[in-house]
């Protein structure tokens, strides 16, 4: 699995592009892939978009050519659980996925998802910064990243899930809270999706009681929304860093920056 030194290793001094979920949005990511900085994407490939397997073999593309990685999302993970044959509740945009994923077309993308799935890193550290699909724990600072595809350990609930009260709202999804933000140490920063909770079209930044701070990049990419990234300044020791490029409004206008 992957370590900090690992990450380090890969990254290779490049500068750090943050992609939020993609959601099977491939034009939108298309445009997020173009750049020479290292792609960080946060989970959240599949479901609900028009290509799902599109997205994923562009991401098998960017990983092939040591471009970037991505970390594995709630999503992600339903899919590589139902390739290894594991019973799941009925799910509608699971099952578009699949039908999309055993097209002929795109059996290159069949044969290669489940491995994609099981290397994925659920939370990757680099300095101050930490980057995790849907939310921080503490312990994330201390212990490597777990397998995404097996049984769920308190840490791996929490990256992949998030922070839940036990609830359910009104669509039908497990209540979130964000009670984890307060948590985040001074001067670091988590980067994460899963949780639409921008209203302006752009990032939401979130300051915690401890001083940390939490990025959230979700902005609705394959569910009505757009793809939102991030491109990461130099890594600066003893100063968190904030998000510098949103993709406001995909795709008539660039990135700007806030």
């Amino acid at each position: 699995m992957y370590d900090e030194t690992d990450f380090r290793r890969r990254v290779a001094g490049r500068r750090i592009r943050v992609v939020g979920d993609v959601h099977g949005d491939l034009e939108a990511f298309r445009h997020a892939a173009a750049t020479d900085r290292f792609i960080v994407q946060l989970g959240d490939l599949v479901d609900y978009g028009p290509d799902s397997a599109g997205a994923l073999r562009l991401m098998a593309s960017i990983i092939d050519d040591d471009r970037g990685l991505f970390l594995l999302g709630n999503h992600d993970r339903k899919l590589g659980r139902a390739l290894l044959g594991r019973k799941l509740r009925r799910d509608a945009p699971l099952e578009a996925t699949i039908e999309q994923l055993i097209e002929p077309e795109n059996s290159d993308v069949l044969e290669r998802a489940l491995s994609l799935f099981q290397a994925a890193p659920t939370w990757l550290k680099l300095g101050r910064r930490i980057f995790v699909h849907a939310a921080f724990h503490t312990g994330m600072l201390a212990e490597p990243c777990h397998p995404g595809l097996e049984s769920v350990s308190h840490l791996l609930s929490r990256a992949l899930f998030g922070e839940v009260t036990g609830g359910t709202q009104a669509d039908g999804y497990p209540e979130r809270r964000l009670n984890w933000v307060d948590h985040i140490p001074a001067g670091h920063t988590v980067y994460c999706g899963h949780d639409r909770r921008s209203t302006d079209g752009r990032p939401w930044v979130k300051q915690g009681r401890s001083g940390g701070t939490a990025v959230f990049v979700d902005t609705g990419a394959g569910k009505g929304g757009h793809l939102a990234w991030i491109d990461l300044p130099d890594e600066i020791a003893d100063v968190p860093d904030y998000p510098a490029q949103p993709l406001s409004d995909w795709p008539t206008q660039s990135p700007a920056l806030f």
